[in-house]
């Protein structure tokens, strides 16, 4: 029964065109099982909790995995929002009121690369300053001390290179190394601390809450394929986990207007900019 209705569900996903719809035997067949809702809350990881039984210890956990599905549009890591701005001062450079107001107008398809260029090229130096949130800035620190200044870095890059997969992101920091990292010994500095971080992020770090370092999603990921197979990504089997989210996570450009970044304003005298953090799913 389970697995007709799963099939039955999983073509009309397949044939609809709407980005929300119902399917009336599907709501029937939920009551009929006194299963409520399709969503988990939005404060937590886990999309399902599952009794696992591990043949490696004889033991039965009970634990929490996130769904991803490849259905419709490629999932979100990290959400957008106001809490993933990271705020850079614009040096070495005195920009008039009409300047400002005529950069902040450009409205092209790449505006933001193209602000950033025209600053860029009457002398302006980005410099990192700080993430907008406190409390996003204190959950990278409690993942690594430098993961501000690193992302920073990586997002910098992507609103001004061609880049937007994390594997090339993180490979153009490694190769330019801004933090000076001694790499005699080819460490992969920006690798680990990276996976570190989307790991994170993956089972239980939100960037508007304080993170404590426990996991929400204890079990892992669970990935629902185009074709209605289900891909399990342990969080026993840590390395493919991480290899994984790196390898298919790239950086997307949320709205500006929304979040409130992509122009340049005065504070205290400074002339400041902000570029948004939003990771999705590369389908």
């Amino acid at each position: 029964m389970f697995k007709e209705k799963a099939l039955y569900l999983l073509n009309a996903i397949k044939q609809s065109t709407e980005r929300t719809f119902s399917v009336p035997v599907i709501e029937e067949f939920m009551q009929s099982i006194n299963c409520i809702s399709l969503k988990a809350n939005s404060s937590a990881k886990t999309d399902i909790t599952i009794v696992v039984h591990d043949q490696r210890t004889n033991q039965q956990p009970t634990l929490g995995f996130s769904i991803k599905s490849q259905l419709g549009s490629p999932s979100t890591l990290l959400n957008a929002g106001k809490t993933t701005n990271f705020i850079y001062e614009i040096n070495f450079t005195h920009l008039t009121r009409d300047e400002i107001d005529q950069i902040n107008s450009i409205d092209t398809r790449s505006k933001i690369m193209d602000r950033i260029t025209q600053i860029q090229s009457k002398g302006g130096i980005f410099e990192f300053v700080k993430t907008e949130r406190q409390i996003f800035s204190n959950n990278l620190v409690l993942i690594d001390s430098l993961l501000p200044q690193i992302l920073s870095e990586i997002v910098f890059d992507f609103y001004t290179t061609e880049f937007s997969h994390l594997t090339d992101l993180v490979n153009l920091t490694a190769k330019k190394n801004p933090l000076e990292f001694d790499i005699e010994n080819e460490h992969k500095f920006y690798e680990y601390k990276i996976k570190r971080f989307l790991t994170d992020v993956a089972l239980g770090m939100m960037p508007s809450q304080v993170w404590t370092g426990k996991y929400d999603a204890t079990g892992g990921y669970l990935i629902v394929k185009e074709n209605g197979d289900v891909l399990c990504y342990h969080i026993y089997n840590r390395n493919e986990f991480e290899d994984y989210l790196l390898n298919n996570t790239k950086l997307d450009t949320a709205s500006s207007s929304r979040h409130g970044f992509g122009e340049i304003y005065e504070k205290n005298g400074q002339l400041l900019f902000k570029l948004n953090l939003q990771i999705r799913f590369i389908k």
